[in-house]
C-alpha cells in the first residue's frame, strides 16, 4: 500500500459523551482501502460506540470524519453537520453487523437479504434476487434461502446478517463483536467467512475478543482504553510487544497466560 494514498476513512478529534460519561476522547484513525483493522479492549472502553459513530447511528458531540466524498463536522452549528439525505447515503455505503443478528423473523432468509437493495437502492427485484442468491451461496446458505430465521442456528443467522449487509455492496464493513453471542462451536464458521472477505480485499473494522483471528487476519490492531485509542500498529507489534502496561494486563487476562509467554510465542501461537 502506498503511504501517500488517500485514506478511505479519516476520523479526527472524535468525542462522544452520554451525560457526564465521556465515552470517546479525541479519537483519531485513518483506514485505507483494503485494510482490516481489529479493535480490542475491555468492555466499556468505547469500542462499539466508536463503530456506531462511524455510520452515525450515534451522533458525536464533536470531531471530524471524511469518508469517500463525505466530509462531516460534528460540532454544534457546523455547516458540515450531516443531513438526513447524507446519512442515508452514508449508511448504504458502510455496512454494519451486530452482536445480535437482527433478522426480520417474519421474512425468509432470501427476503431478509433483498429487502434493503429493493427499498433503499431501488434495485429491480430480479437483480436483487440474483445478488442475494449469489451472496447466500458465498456464505454457504443458498439451500436455506426459503427458510425463516428461527429454523437456523446462531452461526447461520449471523452469516445471513453478513450477507444482508453485503447486499448493499458497501465500501466499508463494520463488525461489532459478531461472534460474542454464538456458541463456541459456531464461532469458526463466522470467522472463516470474515477471513474470506478480508482475502477478497474488503475494507473492514471489527471489534473482537478473538485475539488469534485479529493476529492472523488484520492489517492493524487498535487498542482502546477508557475511551482513548491507546495503541495502534501491526498485529505482531501490538499483540506480541505491547508498549503500555494496560495493554499487557488486558492481553494477559483475556488469554489466561503470562504476558512474557505472549511475547515469546510470536506468530506460532496465541491461543485464546
Amino acid at each position: 500500500m502506498s503511504e501517500v494514498s488517500t485514506p478511505l476513512l479519516t476520523v479526527k478529534e472524535l468525542n462522544k459523551s452520554y451525560g457526564d460519561l465521556h465515552v470517546l476522547k479525541n479519537v483519531a484513525l485513518d483506514v485505507h482501502k483494503g485494510e482490516v483493522v481489529s479493535i480490542i479492549g475491555a468492555s466499556g472502553s468505547g469500542k462499539s460506540t466508536f463503530l456506531r459513530c462511524l455510520n452515525v447511528m450515534e451522533m458525536p458531540q464533536s470531531g471530524f470524519m471524511n469518508f469517500d466524498e463525505f466530509a462531516f463536522d460534528f460540532r454544534d452549528g457546523a455547516r458540515a453537520q450531516p443531513t438526513d439525505d447524507q446519512l442515508r447515503l452514508l449508511r448504504a455505503r458502510i455496512g454494519m453487523v451486530f452482536q445480535s443478528y437482527n433478522l426480520w423473523p417474519h421474512m425468509t432468509v432470501l427476503e431478509n437479504v433483498i429487502e434493503a437493495p429493493l427499498r433503499v437502492k431501488k434495485m429491480p427485484r430480479k437483480q436483487a434476487i440474483e445478488l442475494a442468491e449469489s451472496l447466500l451461496s458465498r456464505v454457504g446458505l443458498y439451500e436455506k434461502r426459503f427458510q425463516y430465521p428461527a429454523k437456523l442456528s446462531g452461526g447461520q443467522q449471523q452469516r445471513v446478517a453478513i450477507a444482508r449487509a453485503l447486499a448493499m455492496q458497501p465500501q466499508l464493513m463494520l463488525f461489532d463483536e459478531v461472534t460474542s453471542a454464538l456458541d463456541p462451536e459456531l464461532v469458526g464458521e463466522v470467522l472463516s467467512l470474515m477471513a474470506s472477505l478480508a482475502d477478497d480485499g474488503m475494507t473492514m473494522l471489527l471489534v473482537t475478543h478473538e485475539i488469534a483471528f485479529a493476529r492472523d487476519v488484520s492489517s492493524r490492531v487498535v487498542f482502546f482504553d477508557q475511551g482513548v485509542m491507546a495503541e495502534d500498529g501491526p498485529p505482531n507489534q501490538v499483540l506480541h510487544n505491547p508498549e503500555s502496561p494496560r495493554l499487557r494486563q488486558f492481553l494477559s487476562r483475556i488469554l489466561h497466560e503470562d504476558v512474557s509467554q505472549i511475547t515469546n510465542k510470536g506468530k506460532q501461537g496465541i491461543q485464546p
